[in-house]
């Protein structure tokens, strides 16, 4: 991979793994496009989720700060009971990527008929939710297994994991702001998770001719992370969602015109 490309991509990741436009459905389409071949690539793969993952703490490392003080207090606080929370919404997708990994990996291999219908999916979910009412109330346990189960089925490409997941916290009546935080505090621990797991497994190998490309990548994707993710609480906030729910829908019909003209035609 030449480094434009690296670049390219890791703003393409950085953007849409806050944006709720799915990360992974951009990805392919990115692929397919400038017709780089990066699924083999998993070193690229963990640098650029290392990235966005570091630009989330940054972003929250106040709230992060102030969930560690309270676990070390050793007390049934309110930071112990958002932690149980965050953990009880990473269960469901920790179990489906651990049970059907192998199942999971060949969705992502070119499927741009997936990757439109979900968009399509991720488009109305997106509509709904910017037009529920915003309320005060804080993300329950009910509701953090629910949102985590939201996110399970946002692993399927085409669907945005923070659109389902903010969407799913805000049609169940949680804040809106509060509903935004939760969804990107929940995907630290799982892309940390994945990325320990992706190096223990002794698969990543680094040639002197990648440092420059992957060097790219990560910062590419850090920066357009750290600005997705604050814009994206202000669109949040503020009901703009349907804007988003336009582009998805608008992505998700060209790319399903795209498979059947090249199908049929």
């Amino acid at each position: 991979m030449d480094i434009i490309n690296a670049i390219i991509l890791g703003i393409i990741q950085g953007l849409t793994e806050f944006l709720p436009v799915s990360s992974s459905g951009h990805i392919e389409l990115g692929k397919a496009i400038l017709d780089a071949e990066i699924k083999e690539d998993l070193l690229f793969t963990v640098v650029v989720h290392f990235a966005t993952a570091l630009s989330t703490i940054v972003i929250f490392r106040n709230d992060i700060a102030t969930i560690f003080k309270g676990l070390f207090q050793f007390r049934w606080n309110d930071e112990a009971k958002f932690s149980v929370k965050i953990i009880l919404s990473m269960i469901p997708a920790a179990l489906v990527g651990i049970l059907f990994e192998d199942e999971l990996e060949a969705l992502f291999e070119g499927n741009i008929l997936l990757v439109g219908c979900m968009l399509v999916v991720t488009a109305f979910l997106l509509y709904f939710a910017d037009k529920a009412k915003n309320t005060e109330k804080n993300v329950s346990y009910s509701n953090a297994v629910t949102i985590g189960i939201a996110q399970a089925i946002a692993i399927l490409p085409g669907v945005s994991r923070s659109g389902a997941t903010i969407s799913t916290s805000v049609l169940l009546g949680n804040d809106k702001t509060k509903a935004a935080r939760f969804s990107f505090l929940m995907v630290v621990p799982l892309i940390l998770g994945k990325i320990g797991k992706d190096i223990l497994s002794g698969d990543l190998a680094l040639e002197s001719s990648q440092i420059a490309p992957l060097a790219a990548g990560f910062v590419a994707a850090f920066v357009a992370g750290l600005f997705a993710c604050t814009w994206m609480i202000n669109l949040v906030k503020k009901s703009k969602l349907t804007y988003f729910a336009i582009y998805c829908l608008v992505v998700g019909l060209i790319a399903i015109g795209y498979v059947i003209y090249d199908t049929f035609l």
